[in-house]
């Protein structure tokens, strides 16, 4: 496949890396020809990198193996899930998704990412709900603009909610971003 083909959320192979691509921009002067300016996630390692091509530069498209897991737990250096129908139990380190363990929580479904039998990660849905274990109290008089306060989520985690919000209630949190997303 040709470089300047490539769209956001394609993976490539260049140079043995394995990437995702994030974002593209063509660029075509004069007299020179296209280059393709990429931002990829490498999925080895998960370094976002700058790449420039000029075209009729090939890359190797790839597909993606996606397995629907649920999490099980915590193991010490490596997270356990389980596939629902065969049973069968897959470890990955948690070095891997310290990002992804901000929202995973037991019994939660996800998607395994694997290329050719080799576990890269996981792919969580856009948002998740999680239950708000403990809330700094609201501010009376404290809303000149949008009024938020800090609230720690059952995994640890701690976002900024509006002040309405309080212990106990469960929140919408985007995995994307890690911002509050609206009441579950």
């Amino acid at each position: 496949m040709n470089v300047t083909e490539i769209r956001p959320g394609n993976y490539f192979i260049d140079e043995d890396n394995l990437y995702l691509c994030l974002d593209i921009l063509l660029n075509k002067t004069a007299m020179r020809k296209m280059v393709a300016a990429i931002k990829a996630k490498n999925m080895r390692t998960g370094s976002i990198v700058q790449i420039s091509r000029n075209s009729g530069y090939d890359v190797e498209p790839v597909r993606l193996d996606k397995k629907k897991m649920s999490y099980l737990y915590d193991s010490g250096d490596s997270l356990v899930f389980m596939d629902q129908v065969t049973y069968d139990q897959v470890e990955i380190a948690k070095s891997k998704l310290e990002w992804e363990m901000n929202f995973l929580v037991a019994d939660a479904e996800i998607e395994i990412l694997a290329y050719e039998d080799e576990i890269l990660g996981i792919s969580l849905p856009s948002s998740v709900a999680l239950t708000i274990v403990d809330c700094e109290p609201a501010v009376r008089g404290d809303t000149v603009n949008k009024a938020m306060k800090f609230a720690t989520l059952e995994t640890g985690y701690r976002v900024k909610v509006p002040l309405f919000i309080n212990n106990g209630e469960k929140i919408l949190v985007r995995t994307d971003t890690g911002l509050y997303d609206g009441r579950a």
